[in-house]
């Protein structure tokens, strides 16, 4: 009796510290996805503003929001671009390493404009704005040439896959038209053989020789799904 209590207890106990473990579980996942919509509406927000000082302000502080901007969306870009080409392609994997050291020289430039946009002396903003243009511009053409070799290498593979597929779609086709057949040589009086006939497709009766045979019509119900294809209409029953 106290070992089928002892079990029971520790079942209980079990249940228990699985409950607390799914419930923390829980409730880090809504805390991370309430981060990230938080971090998403304020990238929302700063983008939105700069987009506005960009070209609401003129002088020192709309070229400093125009260099921003700039800088965030290269960055943003290639990082989607690279993250989503690396799910089917691996060898991007040493291309996002490389971008993730060029983030760190691109937020650091980020944080040194947003800096200066509250720095009052505006003629020593001025005289330091051809350098950061020249960092944006290193840091932006890195980030550009890294997203476009990314987009290039995943066209030339659809590419070459397309290639592929017209080249095996095109002997399939020429497999699918040999319905011709062989016509019987005809027999002359004294027994001998005619010159034989070149093979020409038959149309039917009027045409000679046996007909061909009848090509199955694909079944609609084995239909694959695609966009563009049209459902089949259910078979109805009196």
């Amino acid at each position: 009796m106290e070992a089928v209590i002892l079990i029971l207890v520790l079942l209980v106990v079990a249940f228990m510290a699985l409950g607390v473990y799914a419930t923390v579980k829980a409730v880090g996942a809504a805390k991370r996805g309430v981060d990230r919509t938080l971090t998403q509406a304020r990238r929302t927000v700063e983008d939105t503003t700069l987009r506005a000082r960009s070209f609401g302000q003129v002088g020192v502080a709309g070229e400093l929001a125009q260099l921003r901007l700039s800088l965030r969306t290269s960055m943003r870009a290639t990082q989607e671009a690279l993250q989503s080409g690396a799910v089917e392609d691996a060898s991007l994997a040493e291309s996002l390493g490389l971008f993730e050291r060029l983030g760190v020289h691109g937020r650091e430039l980020d944080e040194d404009l947003k800096r200066l946009e509250r720095e009052p002396d505006r003629t020593t903003v001025a005289s330091l704005l051809p350098g950061l243009k020249e960092r944006t511009e290193r840091i932006t053409k890195a980030a550009d040439s890294l997203r476009w070799a990314a987009r290039d290498r995943a066209r030339q593979f659809a590419d070459d896959d397309l290639a592929s597929l017209n080249a095996q779609i095109d002997v399939e086709a020429g497999a699918l038209r040999h319905w011709t057949t062989e016509e019987p040589a005809p027999e002359h009086a004294d027994g001998g053989q005619g010159r034989p006939t070149a093979n020409r497709p038959t149309t039917g009766p009027a045409g000679g020789g046996e007909p061909p045979q009848a090509l199955t019509a694909p079944d609609p119900r084995l239909g694959t799904g695609y966009p563009w294809q049209k459902s089949a209409r259910p078979e109805t029953t009196n």
